[in-house]
């Protein structure tokens, strides 16, 4: 697998959005947990894979149950972005019975999901990991949770691609047919941003990837072509510039990603890792007293 770059979101940005997600699942009080006469003792849990995958979100879960209760004890069992067997033992959580229970859905639902996109994602990259190209996320993300989503596509050993449209300038092929064409779209929209962001275009046809490489893109996508089409394009592309970089996009698989990748193209950018993904199936098991 090739290194994970993931980086952890702050929690400055992520808390909000959990005290939410507390608040919608416990409601007015958790008419179970609260009416036990013991839900105020300490307890002992632990979590467990019910199936084999990639691990991602433990630490996000234990900011759920130290949101609830600040002496909740977390205590990962395997590092994040691990390779974990069914039925391994993957964290051990002590602190207040009420607040294990009250914090069990939210953090385990985010875990599964997380972790069903990291193994997803490692899947893909599995594939090309022996090639230079890279595996890049989109912003086809579930709205609400594109941090959290690219954040698991990192752990599964993928890179970001924008997080966001203020993050890179993409002339898509909506954008070309408003501004009447390629040349005209980089020509009205380079003056307009910041010099520090690169453009890049989206090609359909060899004589798009030759305009595009004509007017001064940074990155050209090679979108939806095929591998013949790909291949001829890349070759167009380095033998025009060396800085140009370019990305191939558009209904990759497990099944075609390496054919895809030894075409030469830089980046390879799929939705599927998180669109397509199934939640890892996770448990947390309360140790009898």
């Amino acid at each position: 697998m090739k290194n994970s770059t993931a980086v952890l979101p702050s929690f400055l940005l992520l808390d909000r959005t959990l005290e939410d997600w507390l608040r919608e699942d416990i409601g007015r009080g958790d008419r179970t947990t609260q009416s036990l006469l013991n839900s105020n003792e300490n307890r002992q849990a632990y979590w467990i894979a019910k199936e084999a995958g990639i691990i991602a979100g433990l630490p996000i879960a234990a900011r759920v149950f130290q949101i609830l209760d600040k002496d909740i004890k977390f205590k990962p069992l395997v590092a994040e972005g691990q390779y974990c067997d069914r039925q391994q033992k993957l964290a051990i959580i002590e602190g207040s019975l009420a607040g294990l229970l009250m914090g069990e859905r939210v953090a385990i639902n985010l875990a599964m999901s997380l972790s069903g996109i990291a193994t997803l994602t490692n899947k893909f990259v599995t594939e090309i990991e022996d090639l230079p190209t890279q595996l890049a996320d989109t912003r086809k993300t579930t709205p609400g949770l594109r941090i959290l989503e690219k954040y698991a596509t990192q752990v599964g050993g993928a890179i970001n691609q924008r997080m966001g449209l203020d993050d890179g300038v993409m002339i898509k092929d909506n954008h070309i047919v408003a501004a009447g064409g390629i040349a005209q779209a980089i020509a009205q929209i380079r003056p307009r941003v910041p010099y520090s962001l690169k453009i890049e275009v989206e090609t359909e046809t060899l004589a798009q990837v030759e305009e595009a490489l004509e007017h001064g893109a940074d990155l050209i996508m090679l979108d939806n072509m095929t591998v013949e089409m790909m291949q001829q394009s890349v070759r167009l592309i380095k033998q025009k510039s060396d800085r140009v970089k370019s990305e191939a996009s558009g209904n990759i698989t497990l099944d075609n990603i390496r054919d895809v990748a030894e075409t030469g193209v830089d980046y390879i950018s799929s939705s599927a890792p998180i669109t397509r993904s199934s939640w890892l199936d996770l448990s947390m098991k309360m140790v009898a007293s």
